[in-house]
């Protein structure tokens, strides 16, 4: 049965009806009673009785070899009325004894069965209501869930991208559920040389999260100890094999960068081969070996380059070439390829492969897979020497310091970084912050002085985006920031203002607050 019937005992004194149900008042004011859940196993006979019997059915008479109807009669119950809805059994009106001690007349019957007629839909909608309650919390729940497990999750990526003299590095992650398979990673060795990491658990969602998290902590440990790729792959291999669920493996490229040569040497778990881009040519970089925990002993060829000045190597998950377009043809190696030739520089191949991407799968496309995108690129030598990128001006202009104006002062923002190929989702949260830090300056910096404008000033390099908000205070200090604390709050101990700050901090990458000529300047920083 896809509910369970209800038990409305009708000789009980005090009414305890649950509110989702307020079903005595559907019935009758006079009749007072309390639902209880009544659970008929499927094996007992009063069951298959009760479904065929569509009047009053008086217990006294009923001949069956049934411990529900045993306990029934032992709870002082003396006649049950089936309630139907849409030839579904919902449960039963059960009632004692008449406190006049007659019997039942004829009467009583025919109102019985009209009362049960008006009972069984008003139940049905108490039954429903409560289903759909449980399962909106039970919903609620999980989304909580998942989103306590995506923040941890995003803890488990590399929170600071590494900065090397001639080398940018650019990763991008975009899950296709709340949680993720995907994962990189980047680790530095006590000899100058960095680990790159890029792996793909099988399947999606929570099981493939927990797996991506055990195999990063193996990886990390094997990696201390081990300088080898092909010996990490392996340690780690030998370790996942006893413990990975049925059915699940993980593919995973494990890559050394010597900045200082550019030299590369790599191992390949049955991941997506890495692509060179030297001079405009793409090259296949092939190296052999099993995806990790499939079986145990594995070896695995590893694989040594040279990056010169210029040249970049992409490291790909599969959820980029295995996107399909609304005619179920896929993106495809040919086509990601064909992007990389194309006349664009290093630093544009990534916003390049996702501009394609979304060309090709069209505006309403439901991301399959998770896309995990990490490239290397050798710049000149000594061109982005660490915190010293080549920054170039995108958009610089004023709006007059009034309430409201920081919806149009963010959405022009926006639309000025259209040409970058952001993610929705880095889309909007930069947009909120801007929004705040807009109006923190039109408020706390210039007061909303007519005369004081906040200049907005976006600039650009290969590897970020800076936007400037900058107000005229003249010197009038702005709030500083605040961690909120909740029970401070409740307790008249802390007010809100500086929460916006703290808002603004968690929206983008990095946030800085500097001291202009004039006034203060909030500084927003995105990894592109």
């Amino acid at each position: 049965m896809k509910n369970k019937p209800s038990l409305w005992n009708r000789n009980r004194r005090q009414p305890q009806v649950e509110p989702e149900a307020e079903i005595q008042a559907v019935v009758s004011p006079n009749l007072q009673g309390e639902i209880l859940p009544l659970d008929i196993p499927a094996n007992d006979p009063l069951l298959a009785y009760v479904q065929s019997s569509p009047g009053v059915i008086d217990l006294a008479q009923l001949n069956l070899d049934s411990p529900t109807l045993q306990g029934m009669r032992e709870a002082g119950i003396r006649l049950a009325l089936p309630l139907v809805s849409q030839g579904e059994l919902i449960g039963l009106l059960n009632l004692g004894p008449r406190r006049s001690e007659q019997d039942y007349s004829s009467d009583d019957m025919r109102l019985l069965q009209n009362l049960a007629t008006q009972a069984a839909p008003a139940l049905r909608v108490a039954q429903l209501v409560r289903q759909q309650q449980a399962e909106a919390r039970q919903r609620e729940r999980i989304e909580q869930e998942l989103r306590v497990a995506r923040v941890i999750q995003e803890t488990l990526l590399p929170a600071e991208i590494p900065v090397f003299k001639g080398w940018q590095i650019q990763p991008f992650w975009q899950p296709a559920r709340e949680v993720s398979g995907d994962f990189y990673d980047f680790i530095q060795l006590p000899d100058g040389r960095m680990a790159v990491i890029i792996a793909d658990v099988t399947d999606k969602g929570v099981p493939a999260a927990l797996v991506m998290a055990t195999t990063r902590s193996i990886l990390r440990g094997a990696a201390e100890h081990m300088i080898s790729p092909g010996e990490v792959l392996a340690r780690t291999n030998d370790l996942l094999y006893p413990d990975i669920p049925q059915k699940m493996f993980v593919t995973c490229l494990y890559l050394l960068l010597e900045p200082e040569s550019g030299k590369i040497v790599f191992a390949n778990a049955g991941h997506n081969l890495p692509y060179l881009i030297s001079n405009g040519q793409v090259t296949e970089l092939r190296a052999t070996g099993m995806p990790l925990g499939l079986l145990p002993g594995m070896q695995y060829e590893e694989v040594e380059t040279q990056l010169s000045e210029g040249d970049a190597l992409l490291l790909s998950s599969d959820g980029l070439v295995e996107a399909h377009n609304p005619n179920r043809e896929m993106y495809g190696f040919e086509h990601m390829v064909k992007v990389m030739e194309s006349k664009i520089t290093t630093d544009e191949i990534v916003p390049e492969l996702l501009r394609t991407l979304k060309e090709f799968t069209g505006e309403n496309y439901e991301q399959e897979d998770d896309i995990t995108l990490v490239t290397l690129l050798h710049t000149a030598s000594g061109t982005h020497a660490e915190g010293s990128l080549n920054w170039s001006l995108v958009a610089e202009f004023d709006i007059p310091s009034q309430p409201g104006n920081e919806r149009p002062a963010s959405e022009k923002v926006i639309e000025i970084l259209e040409a970058f190929s952001l993610d929705d989702t880095v889309k909007n949260r930069l947009q909120t912050a801007v929004a705040e830090a807009t109006m923190n300056a039109m408020e706390h910096g210039n007061q909303y002085r007519e005369d004081l404008p906040v200049r907005i000033r976006v600039t650009k390099s290969d590897a970020q985006i800076n936007i400037r908000i900058h107000d005229f205070g003249q010197g009038i200090a702005q709030i500083e920031m605040v961690t909120p604390d909740l029970d401070s709050k409740l307790a008249g101990e802390q007010s809100p203002r500086g929460w916006g700050l703290f808002l603004i901090q968690n929206m983008v990458d990095e946030m800085n607050i500097l001291q202009g000529e004039q006034g203060q300047i909030i500084e927003l920083i995105v990894n592109r």
